[in-house]
């Protein structure tokens, strides 16, 4: 049953892209469809069996490849913390199969498409349930594959073309970190194994470990290279640009990517590795860190976007900030309860804004929009839930976990803490601002769209109505089901999943903070909602004023073009990397040095010296005899002054006129380049 919960998504993606042409359409849909909610249905038998009645579960498939002491297994591991991650999983991934079939069903190629959604499915649920870290690995490149598939999808398209590439080298990056923490893992440990190398960490507390020729903390070490992998995988700040650009594939794709896999693979393996992270303080202060920058850098970006999904594109890398911060202060339950909840309330906006993209015939400028709410009402009603879930609106999904965070950072007395429940405060403010913005520049405001698109305006069909409904279930109910048993004060739910120094729990003072930082998140709220009604709907001229304004202007413009974290990287990373790579690499090594030194300029260089060498074929033996006796003299002159020689042609020196050659050669083509331009 373990194993089908994996591998029915795989055979469903397996008969879909291989024998899509034979079966068809409907063929596709069915397999695909039927194998994901074949695997959430065994997923909730897992849940009840592992989670609710504390029988773990780990299976020991076959050996993957032995050599010397590393060896990796295909192995899979059962706990709280997988089978969490499997109902999310394959529970948004099944409505976004049925979603597709409405939102796709005209494009030709949807068993295509299907089998893509599956294989990212598969890819998803290997991570989860690895029980090594190669296994793991495996599962993180395959989602960064299926990712690429999915955002350029529609191949055709310059811009999503340019979106998937960039989404693949950004992350390479971040797996570049990953495999360099999963190596280290094995210098010190021996082992990749997650329950060896979790029970070795308090041994192994005080390790040093030798990186880049410093000596360095061995578990701070790994998890900062691991954090690096989470960096890029949930689009942290430094390596988040790909995720904006991501919106470029088809909405389904933007929910399963943002709701249930791919970003939420970093928050994962920050949970699972808690043993490690518990015992390297330091790494765990960068976390709590970077996560709350993120939070705030992503919620002000998302202030003033005007495309649809870059909204709620910006309101994911958020609301991942608030999931990493948490568990920066070491409280993983909780982060991985907000994933949980999160991915329910995510994956009904992106749902719902694909049904308006799809009444509008493909608009997705939310100044283009407004006036719908009669034609739409279904649909309004969905993303109303949706966001008043996302703003933590009493009650709803968002609240349960959402005020948690911030109550829990309050009660942690530390910098990290305060810094965090600074920027999260101030995060709630700005959510409720672009959220209710959203609503109502889509469908309040007076429309600004066009006559012919109006008259096509159609309410969402039952095939994607369906989806939302049971979203929108989900983002109401979920939280307040689940509370207690997640993150009450002494559940035995986690049982070994996670794991938390006594020193660093703070649960329970988070209950015993002042009432006033309790009620400021729904304060923040109500102010976000005032400040979105006034700025789009009743005082537009105001905030066009304000805008206007050489303040105004270059806030406006500096939030509006993503605090130019784009602009730089193309100006100082990538041009020069191109620069670099025709310049120097291109130019001047492969045809220039290497051409010259290599079989091709040596065979030409003899064939011109050949002319001048047969010259000296005279023929005349005394020409020989002085040739003989000059060799003879160099020779002894040589082998005489070896030493002195030895210290003048110092190897040193080779390398220094490697560097000045190949300097030289750059700046003559460049200067020639500047003659020419």
């Amino acid at each position: 049953m373990y194993l089908l919960i994996i591998l029915l998504p795989l055979l469903g993606s397996f008969f879909s892209g291989l024998f899509g042409r034979f079966v068809g359409f409907r063929g596709a849909v069915l397999l695909t469809t039927s194998g994901v909610l074949l695997s959430f249905f065994l997923s909730c038998v897992a849940f009840y069996e592992v989670a609710l009645q504390g029988s773990s579960c780990t299976i020991e498939l076959s050996p993957w490849f032995v050599s010397e002491l590393f060896d990796a297994t295909w192995g899979f591991y059962f706990d709280s913390l997988t089978v969490v991650m499997l109902i999310v999983i394959t529970s948004i991934s099944s409505l976004v199969h049925i979603y597709s079939i409405g939102y796709m069903g005209q494009d030709p190629h949807l068993p295509r498409f299907m089998c893509y959604l599956s294989i990212f499915t598969f890819f998803m649920l290997m991570l989860v349930t690895a029980d090594n870290f190669i296994q793991m690995f495996f599962g993180w490149e395959g989602v960064g594959l299926a990712s690429y598939l999915l955002i350029n999808f529609w191949f055709t398209r310059l811009q999503a073309s340019k979106a998937s590439i960039k989404a693949m080298l950004v992350n390479r990056v971040g797996d570049f970190g990953l495999a360099l923490g999963i190596m280290a893992i094995f210098s010190v440990f021996k082992t990749l194994d997650f329950s060896t190398v979790f029970a070795l960490s308090p041994y192994l507390a005080d390790t040093q470990i030798v990186f880049c020729n410093l000596e360095f903390h061995a578990l701070t070490c790994i998890c900062l290279l691991l954090f690096v992998g989470a960096v890029g995988k949930s689009a942290q700040l430094g390596l988040h640009t790909w995720l904006p650009d991501a919106m470029e594939g088809p909405t389904p794709v933007s929910a399963l990517i943002h709701a249930a896999t791919m970003v939420t693979a970093g928050v994962f393996m920050i949970a699972r590795c808690s043993p490690l992270f518990e015992y390297a303080p330091k790494a765990l202060l960068v976390v709590s860190f970077l996560g709350a920058m993120t939070c705030f850098f992503a919620a002000t970006t998302g202030l003033v976007q005007n495309d649809l999904k870059r909204v709620i594109a910006y309101s994911t890398a958020s609301q991942l900030g608030y999931m990493v911060f948490v568990c920066g202060l070491s409280h993983y339950s909780v982060g991985v309860f907000h994933l949980m909840n999160h991915a329910f309330f995510k994956a009904l906006l992106f749902l719902s804004a694909g049904s308006v993209i799809h009444a509008l015939a493909d608009e997705q400028d939310m100044r283009k929009m407004g006036g719908v709410v009669q034609l739409l009402p279904f649909t309004y009603a969905m993303m109303c839930i949706g966001s008043f879930a996302l703003v933590g609106f009493p009650f709803l999904t968002g609240f349960y976990s959402k005020d948690v965070i911030l109550e829990v950072a309050y009660a942690r007395y530390t910098l990290s803490g305060n810094f965090a429940y600074l920027l999260g405060s101030i995060c709630v403010l700005f959510t409720s601002y672009y959220s209710f913005r959203l609503l109502f520049l889509t469908f309040l405001a007076p429309t600004a769209t066009f006559k012919s698109s109006l008259k096509t305006v159609h309410d969402a069909p039952f095939i994607m109505a369906f989806p939302l409904m049971l979203l929108a279930l989900g983002s109401i109910f979920v939280g307040y089901l689940a509370r207690d048993m997640m993150i009450g004060l002494g559940t035995p739910f986690w049982s070994n999943a996670l794991f938390v120094l006594p020193k660093n729990s703070v649960l329970l003072e988070s209950e015993f903070i002042p009432q006033t930082q309790k009620f400021l998140p729904l304060i923040s709220t109500g102010a976000g909602a005032a400040l979105a009604y006034i700025f789009n709907i009743s005082q537009v001229w105001a905030s066009y004023r304000l805008k206007m304004t050489n303040a105004g202007k270059n806030l406006y413009r500096f939030l509006n073009k993503r605090w130019f974290f784009d602009k730089v990287y193309n100006d100082f990373i990538s041009e020069n990397a191109l620069k670099f790579g025709y310049t120097i690499s291109f130019k001047t090594l492969d045809k220039g040095s290497f051409e010259i030194l290599g079989p091709s300029g040596i065979a030409h260089s003899f064939i011109n010296m050949g002319q001048y060498i047969s010259r000296l074929q005279s023929g005349l033996v005394y020409h020989y005899a002085v040739v003989m006796l000059l060799g003879i003299v160099i020779l002894i002159t040589v082998i005489s002054l070896w030493e002195f020689l030895e210290i003048l042609l110092d190897n040193r020196f080779y390398f220094v006129y490697l560097i000045s050659f190949l300097f030289y050669n750059y700046y003559s083509i460049k200067k020639t380049h500047s003659v020419d331009g």
